[in-house]
């Protein structure tokens, strides 16, 4: 059912007038402190020397000092901008001070703020919570907002960007009104069932569900690219011993990240870094060399190597001339039988600087791969294995930003609607009384509420809120 207004307070007491410090720990040339409630701006004003903020202008910015207000000592000269409830970001009324960044002067005017009784530290999220719980934005916009904060990648920014602004949200309201149509119609058709109206063909009801269930299963099906896009791309670099592994990685994340030996089993362990290619976050896993081996570690470094090939989205298999082709087989044994049916395979005949052989030995595997000569040291052929790489995992072929999900509380809703709209259309094959699938429908509905907040519980969104930051 609807989460209650009861239900909201629970979890935030919007009685209250909160305040926080909005920008990042640390020292920096400027701090913004924001008071949201309703007596922000008269909490404000208890330390302020300046214009009266009582009467300032929404939206407006001025010009004054922090005093204690006790000794009238100044704190900090600053600027103090106002915003008159309901046209803010929380709904109520906003002062934000722009302060220097001393630590000291940060948490001295915390410290004015609640020593006045007028306000308390807000909690972690509050801010946004409260812009929920006022309806400025639903739970999805809310979550993106943490989302944007974290974008590390332009493709990242963009996808939290859309969904802050509220774009794939109205992707889900979209199909929402669709179910309510549905619905509509087969209430109506059951208020008429014994006279000779007719108010939609079943085939018509057939349309509306079919194209439904296609766009909700559009949507599911993202996840992989979105949540892909949202923490970087996992790229697992595999072979045997020596073949370059270690120098590939540094190459590509340019910084010697990882040790370079000739000695064979140096890495023991999966090393990690990331880097951005064409707008996308990979993270490149090198790991430890493939071989039987009777080194307890080392033993445990390719059990780990083999768990990566597992999860990788795409892996890359370093070989030399050097590959027997008895190793090369071994090695694609290995593969197949670890190597999930979806990752991407590349691989790359390496040290092409000291061998010329470009051509692996003949492999006996039913994988589809992809060929490219190397050299890891030099850096001949990077680029093209950078470019393959985005072509095997982005391409520019993804869909418009409203139709991804990178969240796995969505993608879980998303595949729960998926299922009751299918038995929506089930139903329908099936001629089965409208009441037995309207059933379905509303359960279909139920599911895109859960991802807007339409239907919530104050569990949830006390889970959801308790992952930001304080002040946001």
């Amino acid at each position: 059912m609807p989460i209650s207004q009861m239900g909201l307070n629970k979890i935030t007491d919007t009685a209250d007038t909160i305040c926080a410090i909005s920008t990042a720990p640390g020292t920096g040339g400027i701090a913004v402190i924001r008071i949201s409630g309703s007596q922000a701006i008269q909490c404000a004003n208890r330390i302020w020397k300046g214009k009266q903020l009582e009467k300032a202008n929404s939206h407006t910015a001025h010009l004054g000092y922090i005093i204690n207000p006790e000794t009238t000592e100044p704190i900090d000269q600053c600027v103090a901008t106002v915003f008159h409830a309901p046209g803010t970001f929380t709904g109520e009324d906003i002062v934000e001070l722009s302060v220097h960044g001393s630590q000291w002067i940060q948490q001295e005017i915390i410290r004015q703020l609640i020593n006045g009784k007028q306000c308390r530290l807000a909690e972690p999220g509050e801010f946004t919570r409260r812009a929920f719980a006022n309806g400025k934005i639903d739970l999805s916009q809310a979550e993106a907002v943490a989302d944007v904060i974290a974008s590390t990648t332009q493709a990242s920014h963009r996808l939290a960007m859309s969904q802050m602004r509220g774009e794939y949200s109205n992707q889900i309201e979209s199909l929402r009104n669709s179910l309510l149509e549905l619905a509509s119609l087969l209430e109506l058709e059951l208020d008429f069932s014994e006279e000779d109206v007719e108010f939609a063909s079943r085939e018509k009801l057939k349309q509306i569900a079919n194209k439904t269930q296609q766009t909700i299963q559009q949507m599911t099906d993202t996840f992989t690219v979105g949540k892909a896009i949202k923490e970087g791309i996992p790229v697992a670099i595999i072979g045997e011993p020596n073949t370059g592994k270690s120098t590939l990685l540094n190459n590509i994340v340019g910084d010697n990240r990882a040790i370079v030996s000739d000695i064979p089993g140096t890495t023991r362990d999966t090393i990690e870094d990331t880097t951005i290619i064409h707008g996308i976050q990979y993270r490149f896993i090198d790991t430890a060399g493939l071989r039987n081996t009777s080194d307890v570690v080392e033993s445990l470094g390719i059990e780990r190597s083999i768990n990566t090939l597992k999860k990788a989205t795409v892996a890359i298999w370093l070989i030399t001339a050097q590959t027997t082709q008895t190793q090369a087989n071994q090695m694609a044994q290995i593969i197949e039988q670890n190597i999930h049916p979806d990752t991407k395979l590349i691989i790359c005949i390496n040290k092409t600087d000291i061998n010329k052989t470009q051509t692996p030995p003949a492999l006996n595997i039913n994988k589809q791969y992809t060929t490219l000569p190397i050299s890891a040291l030099t850096g001949q052929g990077i680029d093209r294995l950078k470019s393959k790489l985005h072509e095997l995992t982005i391409n520019n072929n993804l869909p418009q930003p409203h139709m991804i999900v990178t969240n796995a509380r969505h993608y879980e809703a998303l595949c729960n609607a998926n299922e009751s709209i299918k038995n929506v259309l089930q139903g329908l094959e099936a001629t089965l009384s409208g009441d037995f699938i309207a059933q379905d429908v509303r359960q279909t509905i139920h599911h895109l509420g859960e991802i807007t907040g339409t239907i919530t519980t104050p569990d949830i969104l006390a889970t959801i809120f308790s992952r930001f930051c304080i002040g946001k």
